[in-house]
């Protein structure tokens, strides 16, 4: 018998629970929908029907016996640490990584690193709270954006670091290029955000009385100008899911190469969207330490800000 415990993420958000299960688990949708029918699966200590729909926070535990067990295995995968004590660490993910296993992407995420950093090579455990799947990853950056992530070791870091992300007091600071040259050297983009009805792999700004709407603020500032792009500073205030690359393109200047949100074909030299999270800032959730992590640009990304100058 397997025991998944799943916190919703924001992306599952207003998805049907049999079909978020059948694809979080690698089950079919009928076998899902088995087993919530055969009790198997409680969300917020009830059980749902297979039609319930998901909200972000949810907690669901599911219960059931599969042959082989959804779990991810360690892999040797080199990770650039910037910072780490018994608690948590911070990580320089490369463009490229993706976070955490899901569909489509079951190995090298991430989490298959982390697990191998802080288990067979002795830099202590991951936090459980977010179950097999998510182990330690309090949030995250999409696989395209490069930076910095705060990862938790116990549940006492994940709780204190997540408590910080709710109240808007955990500094996260990122670079961007942007398409064109902005009308105001600084400003605020307050846009709620909500997921696409026509494509449900994208995010839209959307009035605040629609459904699902979740309230974001992006802080921008303008660092350099070039013929037709930008470099950016950007501050995020809450953290929704492709929250700058909305945000950005809502106001009419892209993140540059961004392939959802900005303009085709994407931009030539780019494999993705041009965003850096630079910086991390936090109070260390144990000593109450404020804690500041800078990871310098890399290399494409320098490499782009030169042609961008010709």
């Amino acid at each position: 018998m397997t025991e998944y415990a799943i916190e919703v993420p924001e992306e599952w958000e207003g998805e049907r629970i049999d079909k978020a299960l059948g694809e979080l688990l690698k089950l079919s949708r009928s076998r899902a929908q088995e087993i919530i029918a055969q009790g198997g699966v409680l969300r917020n200590g009830m059980p749902p029907r297979k039609s319930t729909i998901l909200q972000e926070g949810d907690h669901l535990l599911c219960c059931f016996k599969e042959v082989d067990e959804l779990e991810a295995q360690p892999e040797d995968i080199p990770l650039d640490v910037r910072y780490e004590d018994d608690d948590l660490l911070v990580v320089n993910k490369p463009q490229g990584m993706v976070v955490h296993p899901a569909p489509g992407n079951w190995e090298h995420t991430l989490v298959h690193a982390l697990l191998y950093y802080c288990g067979q090579s002795g830099h202590g455990g991951l936090s459980g709270i977010n179950g097999v799947l998510r182990p330690g990853i309090v949030h995250r950056i999409d696989k395209d954006t490069s930076g910095l992530l705060a990862v938790a070791k116990n549940d006492l870091a994940h709780a204190g670091l997540a408590a910080q992300i709710q109240a808007h007091s955990f500094l996260r600071e990122y670079r961007a290029v942007v398409q064109g040259r902005l009308k105001n050297p600084e400003g605020v983009v307050d846009a709620p955000i909500a997921r696409s009805e026509r494509d449900r792999k994208r995010m839209c700004v959307t009035k605040p009385t629609a459904a699902n709407a979740k309230s974001a603020r992006t802080h921008y500032s303008l660092l350099e100008e070039y013929d037709t792009y930008s470099l950016v500073r950007l501050r995020l205030e809450t953290g929704r899911t492709h929250q700058i690359r909305v945000h950005m393109a809502h106001i009419g200047h892209p993140v540059a190469g961004d392939p959802v949100y900005g303009p085709q074909p994407p931009v030539k030299g780019l494999s993705g969207q041009c965003l850096h999270a630079g910086l991390l800032g936090f109070a260390h959730p144990r000593s109450g330490e404020w804690i500041e992590v800078v990871a310098e640009l890399p290399t494409w990304f320098a490499g782009f800000l030169r042609l961008c100058g010709k």
